[in-house]
């Protein structure tokens, strides 16, 4: 199944489509397929969600409408642009790997990162199973019904929820009914296609949902191409007490990359330190959903999915320009994800006093079978060769087998029409096996047992106030736990003496602690007028046993370990409404992301490392790669009724670069940004719709990433940095029928 080529089916879609009639579904179970924005999904199966009024959090929000208007490449690159505490960094120079930050947690696509945000597409955890990574690039835009970005360290998301989870809600053929085609392309040679159809019967109860998109683009530095091709399918069948949703999802993708550049061959910013380097993925997933109303008070809603992913890799690892110091590296990584989850919610009053309570149970279990061969190669020119007639230097062969049980429960009860108080907790048990062994012609011995055994469990709880003075003002408080077991990968490389190089070797595996995070929240949020929203929070998360990928004296090599705590703490204001034909939105974040333990690191390309190329970490200084501030501005106005135009102003602080945790290297940080995007849309008629987009309008230059490593080609230490795509700009058009005008496929405005 995963060898199916998407970018046929999608084009087969687009020559099938035809007209349909809308017809809404009565269910409430639906509403977060309607991308609706005022009621969040606060348990990873959706069902009816929560207003958000009584969420005691920060949430933040997205609908179909406002990602589609800003024509964003993917669900990354929208985070970026408009909520608050968010940033990316992409140290791989492919635009469809990014490492998304919030509130100083990690949800990236790089195996060995440590993550610390869960991801769900329609109650399914998509977190990959070997490493926790998040593949941006198997997330269809087009699909998407509504985000949720739920803040902290909220229990009842389960494993990974250290500094908030992503709620993604996909779309259903009701409530996006008719059919729309779309082609663009312009800079660095993008082009694309994208497609999506969606309709109901409504003597049958039957409503059907398709979308597929193709995307292909050179890139804009050397060795930076992509090809994506994503098909996502729903099917539903609903009526007043009964929903069943079945969804399938294909992806097969290709992406090249390059590293960042040292600072002095920044001159040239398209260059490719050295190449090759690819990543490719290939997607089936298949996900069956359902719910049913027992009463009107009682609703039970249940899924199973099943995942695979195959993820090829090739990297090149320059270590010098001498004949035979540097490898090539090939893996391959064999997912299978399956699962599901349970739960009840009851809805009836509770000593007379409104009342919604949850209780369900899950599984997410992997099986994963991991292969890397790594060959000695030398550098010519920039591009690293296999040297012929060498036998491999190192081979890994690894079978992982994790499973994750969780129990949960939610209770909001409102003490009065004012006053809400919500009572939650989840119980996790990880289980981990490892088996395999691994080679490497420089150790001793050369050969590895990779066999273990891991388990992790602990109950987790949470508690929120709600007090809503008036509709205009509500203010909340809350405390919330969560957890994070050690992954696969960070378990198979967790020897001090058996260094690896990540993501390509691993060596035996002594055990690490699992992650605990405790957040504390407050905030208040309002209107001023209507129409004209704000919010503040203030937030303080601290990780008991945080894990940190050390580096030894081996270049481009290290080991997990556990340094003790870490802390991160902030502010985040927001303002947004429209005002006749302005729509707008500020979201201002502030975050104070420190070590709380002292440890030691290996960083000898710090220019303070002592000589066995150590620097002492101490606590209170800064964790790299987060800025501390962030501004997100998106402004909109209607020039005509068919004629509208935006732009995005994205600001970001500067950042220390990794190697660089004691915070004193002689580079000093990487510096700040301001970027500005423009976009704009005109309706020709009903049918037909052109629009634009620039980003970068100013052509500024700066980066996202640094680290601190050794240049080849001139010997030195330098500061790596990634530079950011120049101005580029696309131009496209869109055929639209079937969509009636007042529906909300038509509309889509729920935000």
């Amino acid at each position: 199944m995963h060898q199916v080529r998407v970018k046929t089916l999608v084009l087969a879609v687009a020559g099938a489509i035809c007209m349909i009639q809308n017809v809404h579904a009565a269910n409430q179970a639906e509403v977060l397929e309607t991308g609706a924005v005022d009621v969040v999904s606060t348990t990873p199966l959706p069902s009816i969600g929560t207003p958000i009024n009584e969420v005691p959090a920060n949430v933040q929000t997205a609908s179909a409408k406002s990602i589609a208007e800003q024509r964003n490449l993917d669900v990354s690159e929208f985070l970026d642009n408009n909520l608050g505490s968010v940033s990316t960094s992409n140290s791989v120079a492919n635009p469809y790997q990014p490492d998304v930050a919030f509130r100083g947690f990690t949800a990236s696509p790089l195996l060995g990162t440590p993550q610390g945000l869960s991801v769900f597409m329609d109650g399914v955890r998509v977190n990959e199973p070997f490493g926790d990574v998040v593949n941006w690039d198997l997330l269809p835009p087009n699909a998407i019904a509504s985000i949720n970005l739920v803040p902290g360290s909220n229990p009842v998301f389960g494993l990974n929820t250290l500094g908030g989870a992503l709620s993604v809600n996909t779309k259903s053929g009701s409530e996006f009914p008719g059919t729309s085609v779309t082609a663009y392309g312009g800079s660095w040679g993008r082009r694309a296609l994208e497609v999506e159809t969606g309709g109901a019967n409504a003597d049958k109860s039957i409503d059907y949902f398709i979308s597929g998109n193709t995307f292909k683009e050179d890139g804009w530095r050397d060795h930076s191409k992509s090809e994506v091709n994503q098909l996502f399918g729903k099917v539903g069948w609903q009526d007043e007490k009964s929903d069943l949703d079945l969804s399938v999802m294909f992806a097969d993708t290709d992406m090249e990359g390059t590293q960042a550049l040292p600072r002095s061959m920044l001159n040239n910013r398209h260059q490719a330190y050295t190449y090759p380097d690819s990543i490719g993925n290939n997607l089936a997933m298949v996900n069956l959903k359902g719910s049913h109303f027992f009463t009107d008070d009682i609703l039970v809603a249940g899924n199973v999915y099943y995942r695979h992913n195959r993820i090829t890799g090739f990297n090149s690892n320059a270590e010098t320009l001498a004949p035979g110091d540097s490898a090539n590296i090939s893996t391959s990584t064999d997912q299978d994800g399956f699962g599901g989850a349970l739960q009840m919610t009851l809805l009836k009053d509770l000593v007379g006093h409104k009342n919604q309570f949850t209780v369900g149970a899950s599984l997410d279990a992997g099986r994963t079978d991991f292969t890397s061969d790594t060959a000695q190669a030398s550098v010519i020119g920039n591009k690293t060769v296999n040297d012929p007639g060498v036998d491999e230097i190192a081979w890994v062969r690894l079978n992982a087998r994790n499973d994750y049980y969780g129990v949960y429960a939610t209770d909001t009860f409102s003490i009065t029409d004012q006053l809400h108080a919500t009572l939650s907790g989840r119980y996790n048990l990880a289980k981990i096996h490892l088996s395999g062994e691994s080679f490497d012609d420089n150790l001793t011995p050369k050969t590895s047992d990779l066999s273990g055994n891991h388990r992790y469990s602990r109950f987790n709880p949470a508690i929120g106030l709600n007090y809503n003075p008036s509709q205009s003002l509500g203010f909340y408080g809350s405390y919330n736990e969560g957890m994070r077991a050690p992954t696969p990968v960070e378990l198979s490389c967790a020897d001090e003496s058996r260094p690896c190089a990540l993501p390509n070797a691993f060596a035996a595996d002594p055990h690490l602690d699992m992650i605990v995070s405790k957040t504390w929240e407050g905030g208040v949020r309002g209107k001023l007028i209507p129409g004209l929203g704000w919010n503040a929070s203030i937030y303080r998360t601290v990780n008991n046993n945080d894990i940190q990928f050390i580096a030894s004296n081996a270049t481009s090599t290290g080991f997990f370990k556990n340094v003790g705590d870490t802390k991160r703490q902030g502010v985040e204001l927001g303002l947004n409404g429209k005002v006749e034909r302005f729509s707008f939105a500020a979201n201002y974040g502030f975050v104070d992301a420190t070590y709380q333990s002292d440890f030691v690191v290996g960083s000898p390309s710090n220019s303070t490392a002592d000589g066995a190329g150590k620097i002492p970490v101490t606590k209170g200084d800064k964790i790299p790669g987060i800025p501390r501030q962030t501004l997100k501005l998106r402004v909109g106005y209607e020039v005509t009724s068919n004629w509208s135009v935006g732009s995005n102003v994205v600001m970001a602080a500067g950042q220390y670069a990794r190697g660089d945790e004691n915070n004193k290297d002689i580079n000093g940080k990487v510096p700040g940004y301001t970027v500005v995007n423009l976009d704009t849309h005109y309706a020709i008629n009903d049918s037909w719709k052109v629009f634009a987009k620039i980003n970068n309008v100013f052509d500024r230059d700066y980066e996202t990433f640094g680290v601190l490593g050794t240049n080849i080609f001139n010997g030195q230490d330098e500061q790596f940095r990634s530079p950011a795509a120049p101005r580029a700009g696309w131009v496209g058009v869109t055929y639209e029928f079937g969509r009636p005008k007042g529906s909300a496929g038509a509309r889509i405005d729920n935000d």
